[in-house]
Order: structure tokens, then C-alpha cells, then sequence
């Protein structure tokens, strides 16, 4: 593993179990086996390393759930096949998951939330598309695309977060129950 890779490793590793703001660069350069200035030379900054961890790994997984949240005019099944996106992801990059849910609800004007800011809009935006498709075919979901996508994934986290917390499992089962039960929602 390179120096940049453990790094980067270490640096989530320690970002997602103290937070960000708890965190010193002469940790992340002691827990990667390197000196301080190898951590500059790579990311230039803490903020570089944070911003370097959330871009090679978020925009990656965003791109996942937009091909995800393609709708076909059947909304039960994109509505499955995103929140088990979701799902799998959470599961397998628990760490990244914990600490990009962190990083969402830091104050407003931190730095870490400024970061992870446009990643959040990605999703609020790709999530509105697929329910702005589905109202196209149910015009009971008429102008609520905004309000739908918000409560969407405001779901979608409840359980990752329960599920990264080890209160649920994050599988096909809950999949469909946390499906079956917001479309209750829209649909009522």
C-alpha cells in the first residue's frame, strides 16, 4: 500500500470514529507510518486530504445512484433498486458512510460541511429527478418532487444509520419494507 493509500485509510479511519475537528494532522501522518510533510506533499492540508477522501469516493458512489434512481415508469422498482444502492454502499464502506453522515450535519459554516455540501446536492438533485419522472405518470406526486426526495433519503439514512449502529441489517428484507412503507406515503 502506498503512502498516499495509507493515508488516506488512516485518515477515514480516524475522521469516522472521532470526527473531523478531532482529529490532527500529526495523527493521521503517525497512524499512516509517515512523517507530517509526506501528508503535505500528497493533500497540501488536512482540508485537502478531507476533500481528496470525499471526491475519490463519493462522486464515485453518486454516479452509482443516479444509475440507480433511472426511472422506467415503474416507481416501487427504482425506488428498490436505489435505497438497496444505498443500502449495499453503507454496508460496504461503513466507515466513509458514518463519516460522510457526520460531515452532513456539522455546522452549517465548517469548513468539513462545506465540503461534503455539494455531494449532498448531487443527491437531494438526483433524487428529485427520479421523482419528478414518476410524477409524469402519477400526477398525484405532481410539484412534491423536492419534498419527496428529502423525505426519501431522510429514510434511507434512518436505517443506514441504524444499521451502521447495529440495530438492523441492512438487507433485501428491509429494502422492501422501507419501500413499502414510504410509498404508502406518496401514494395516499
Amino acid at each position: 500500500m502506498s503512502n498516499r493509500e495509507k493515508l488516506l485509510e488512516g485518515a477515514l479511519e480516524l475522521f469516522a470514529t472521532r470526527g473531523y475537528d478531532a482529529v490532527g494532522v500529526q495523527e493521521i501522518a503517525d497512524h499512516g507510518g509517515v512523517q507530517k510533510p509526506t501528508l503535505y506533499h500528497y493533500f497540501g492540508s488536512k482540508t485537502g486530504l478531507l476533500q481528496t477522501l470525499l471526491a475519490e469516493n463519493l462522486a464515485p458512489f453518486l454516479d452509482e445512484v443516479e444509475k440507480a434512481a433511472t426511472y422506467d415508469h415503474n416507481v416501487l422498482m427504482s425506488l428498490r433498486i436505489t435505497t438497496a444502492t444505498y443500502f449495499n454502499f453503507a454496508s460496504d464502506h461503513a466507515s466513509l458512510y458514518r463519516l460522510f453522515l457526520g460531515l452532513w450535519f456539522a455546522p452549517p459554516t465548517s469548513e468539513p460541511f462545506q465540503m461534503v455540501a455539494m455531494y449532498n446536492q448531487r443527491q437531494q438533485e438526483i433524487l428529485e429527478t427520479l421523482f419528478y419522472q414518476g410524477s409524469l405518470d402519477h400526477g398525484n406526486m405532481k410539484d412534491r418532487q423536492r419534498a419527496y426526495a428529502a423525505t426519501f433519503l431522510g429514510m434511507i439514512n434512518t436505517y443506514i444509520a441504524l444499521g451502521l449502529n447495529g440495530h438492523v441489517q441492512l438487507d433485501q428484507l428491509l429494502v422492501q419494507n422501507a419501500v413499502h412503507q414510504f410509498m404508502h406515503g406518496i401514494f395516499s
